[in-house]
This record gives C-alpha cells, structure tokens and sequence, in this order.
C-alpha cells in the first residue's frame, strides 16, 4: 500500500465526506430561507452567521497555507461576522458556495504530491504547523459547527419530513 496517497486520500475524505457525522451538504440541504437570520434562545448568533463562522475559519487556514505573507486574524472579531448583520439568500448562497470552492482548494492541495504535508508552513514559525495539522484543524471545526448546524434545525423543527 501507497502510505503517502492512503494518507492523502484519508484527508479528502475527513474534508468532504460524511463519516462519522452529518456532512456539510446535508446539513444545510432544503434550509428554509426564512430562518436563515433566526438565532436561538440564548444564542448571540444565526443560522447565517454559523455558516459565514464556517466559511471565514475555513479561508484562514486556506490562507495561512498558502500566502506568502499570512495575515493573522483577530480571535474571535474577525472569525464571525457582525453579530448585527443578517444575510440575504444571495449571501446565503454565496457563504455556501465560496466555502465549496475553499474546500475544493484544500483538496487539491492535500491530493497535490508536491505539497508535503509534514513540512512547516513559512507562515507559522512552528515546526508543527503543518498541512496535516491544519487539515485536522478546519476538519474538525467545520464538523462541530455542522453539529450545531443540525441540533438548531432539529430544535425549531426545520428538518423537510418526508
């Protein structure tokens, strides 16, 4: 067995496939656009602004990968969007598909064999800052948002019934 491209493929999958939980797709499958800026009870944040969270986090470490001269965010300011704004279904759409098209990007350059995945990213000043690490990183975030994602639904009931 190829170690490097069992690995490789392992990642994509943590990025892209449902597993162990409920996939990003499925997630926010069939929302209703009428809720998009619903917060919950005791919540600071909508649906929208989750979903924008996810998308934002997502483009940093696609950043903190890939630029020459990363920009470090600010925690947690510059990680969520105003908690004032709400969202059309064009910016709904647009979170979404931009976060799509960061996803693709970290795939590619996970299934990219030039990219060495152990290597120290020049942006980090750590030797254990690596794509592997970041890969784990953002996997993780987005799946514990996605939990959040689908709990909110299932507590205002906005899962279609078939």
């Amino acid at each position: 067995m190829d170690n490097d491209l069992e690995l490789r493929k392992q990642l994509v999958n943590l990025l892209t496939t449902a597993q162990a939980h409920m996939g990003f797709d499925e997630a926010l499958a069939d929302f209703p656009a009428d809720y998009m800026n619903t917060r919950l009870t005791g919540c600071d944040y909508t649906f929208w602004h989750l979903l924008e969270h996810m998308r934002i986090c997502q483009r940093d470490i696609l950043d903190y990968i890939e630029a020459d001269h990363y920009k470090w965010l600010n925690f947690p300011d510059d990680l969520w969007p105003d908690k004032s704004t709400t969202a059309t279904v064009t910016a709904w759409q647009r979170s979404i598909d931009a976060f799509l098209a960061d996803r693709r990007r970290l795939a590619e350059i996970v299934n990219n064999p030039h990219h060495d995945l152990f290597a120290a990213l020049p942006n980090s000043g750590s030797s254990h800052h690596n794509i592997l690490r970041e890969i784990n990183i953002i996997s993780d975030h987005t799946a514990y948002h996605i939990g959040e994602l689908a709990y909110a639904r299932g507590m205002l009931g906005l899962w279609k019934k078939n």
